[in-house]
């Protein structure tokens, strides 16, 4: 199965399918708050305190591979976080957003 590429839909889009993920995942019972995902990072934005990750599969969260954005959790971690660098990250839901609360 081929990766799913979020860079180019517009915010609202990438909003929406992760609203539909979410409902997916309440309906399958209990959801983990952690999540691990081992991807390559794309683009860091320590100013806006994000970065891009092309990350595999996150079955926990029934995700396929797929490049997206996420926000860290603590600045500090941006020193594990270079571009072209392969990374394991733990991921948890924070409101509607998935946070990097971990660099392995």
């Amino acid at each position: 199965m081929e990766g799913m590429n979020m860079q180019n839909m517009d915010a609202k889009s990438c909003e929406e399918m992760m609203k539909g993920m979410s409902v997916q995942q309440a309906n399958k019972g209990a959801q983990a708050t952690r999540h691990e995902a081992i991807g390559t990072v794309k683009s860091v934005d320590p100013a806006a305190g994000t970065v891009t990750l092309a990350h595999g599969p996150i079955k926990s969260l029934n995700w396929p591979s797929m490049t997206m954005g996420f926000a860290v959790k603590n600045k500090a971690m941006f020193d594990k976080l270079s571009v072209g660098k392969k990374v394991d990250v733990e991921i948890e839901q924070q409101g509607g957003k998935y946070v990097i609360t971990a660099v392995k």
